[in-house]
């Protein structure tokens, strides 16, 4: 009998054999990154939520949390999706929370002081006019301080740290330290609030309408895949994507829509519109603020602008290889002050939604942001050393912050603590992204 040899399989063999949790990841293609801290999220959640009276009686994942921990985490979010791009440049911005300070104050000014004078507070335009200022004002700032890093080639470290002690100043400067305060009545609307919510019905809606896009995002990647002769994911893992994308998004909208306004605020609608208060009072129903929308559709933009546009494209072709990628033709000291620029713009969004929440604009407002934005996208995923990081989960990352943060107060928490054991997260979040890529190499 002739002599057999078994030959060994091939690493394509092998991958397709692994294990069934490998083959059902690969057919997916979900990042095990963004797995992971949904797994840490929910653990978190968990804790908090036995630790504040039991899992049927805790405090935590109740409506009412689950609402103001959107609302809270809004601003955070909005900023973390600017910094993965400047992280994923090598870079980093220590001056966003000193922005969102300066820009807010110079937003509140506008309204409450230069505009009445003018054309009367609570004119229709004055939400418009002082949010384009802000917005103006902002991408100046952050394309002033991208401009010096980019073409006088200092470190982004300093100018940030720079800006953020100057902006800081500013912010108590520009009016004296004083709190500046109404905010104009629809501008207010972008904090949230009874007020500033959607209700029930036009949730639905907007929960209707994700799901259609989430439904039509998969099929035109399957289309496109199949154009250019890529691999296509198994018909049961498309199913599967969609089916738990829908579910999460309208299990969102549902718990929002659980949350129902507070008793107070309910019998002043009931007056202002003359509907009679029932013996068992009015279960209205919040639903999504709009801040939350405003951070939602600002993911949505960010995450098509990294992955869809050439200008993402560069972003990461600079992080994974500077000196590449200026040989290849990328103008990239354009791109980066193009980075902050986009930076500083979206500081004076997340300006807006703090000033607006706080009906006011102080001196301290914004004061930690930094930690908390730089924090939310290390911990999303984006890698310090450049060249990786993603928008879902800068987002994520941002919850993660807010709900540490929820939590330790509901459980009285000293700040100082607070402060401590956010540091510990921001720590071990890097030292899991070095073991991570030294793993991957």
């Amino acid at each position: 009998m002739a002599n057999t040899t078994i030959a060994a399989p091939s690493s394509s063999v092998r991958q397709t054999q692994g294990t069934a949790l490998q083959r059902f990841l690969q057919a997916t293609e979900i990042d095990t990154r963004l797995l992971g801290m949904i797994a840490a999220l929910l653990i978190i959640w968990l804790g908090f939520q036995i630790s504040t009276g039991g899992l049927f009686s805790g405090l935590f994942l109740t409506p009412r949390n689950l609402w103001n921990l959107t609302v809270q985490a809004a601003s955070v979010s909005v900023m973390a999706t600017g910094m993965v791009l400047v992280i994923v440049t090598r870079n980093i911005d220590l001056s966003v929370g000193s922005i969102l300070g300066f820009v807010g104050m110079i937003m509140a000014i506008t309204q409450a002081k230069i505009l009445p004078p003018l054309i009367g507070f609570d004119h229709p335009a004055t939400w418009i006019i002082a949010l384009t200022v802000g917005i103006l004002l902002g991408t100046a700032i952050g394309a002033f301080q991208g401009m010096i890093v980019a073409f006088l080639n200092v470190p982004s470290f300093i100018v940030t740290l720079g800006g953020l002690l100057v902006w800081r100043a500013g912010a108590f400067l520009v009016i004296s330290g004083a709190t500046v305060a109404p905010m104009d009545t629809t501008f207010r609307l972008m904090g949230g609030g009874a007020e500033g919510s959607i209700g029930a019905t036009a949730s639905w809606i907007v929960g209707v309408v994700a799901c259609l896009f989430i439904v039509a995002s998969i099929i035109n990647s399957r289309k496109q895949r199949k154009r250019f002769g890529f691999p296509l994911r198994p018909m049961w893992a498309e199913y599967f994507l969609s089916v738990v994308g829908c579910v999460m998004v309208l299990c969102a909208v549902w718990v929002l829509n659980s949350y129902y306004m507070p008793i107070n605020l309910a019998k002043k609608f009931a007056e202002a519109r003359n509907i009679p208060w029932p013996e068992g009072g009015l279960q209205i129903p919040l639903g999504i603020a709009i801040p939350v929308l405003m951070a939602v559709g600002i993911a949505i933009a960010m995450s098509f602008l990294t992955t869809r546009t050439r200008f993402g494209r560069y972003v990461f072709a600079i992080g994974g290889n500077p000196e590449a990628a200026e040989l290849a033709g990328i103008k990239t000291r354009w791109v980066t002050v193009r980075i902050f620029a986009l930076m500083g713009a979206l500081c004076a969004i997340a300006a807006a939604i703090s000033t607006a929440r706080l009906n006011a604009a102080t001196n301290a407002q914004g004061t930690l942001d930094e930690l908390y934005t730089i924090a939310a996208a290390v911990i999303g995923g984006t890698s310090l050393a450049g060249g990786m990081g993603t928008i879902a989960g800068a987002v994520l990352g941002a919850i993660v912050m807010q709900s540490l943060q929820s939590g330790m107060v509901l459980l009285r928490v000293d700040t100082p603590l607070q402060s401590i054991v956010i540091g510990i997260v921001l720590v071990m979040a890097v030292w899991l992204d070095t073991v991570y890529r030294g793993r991957a190499k």
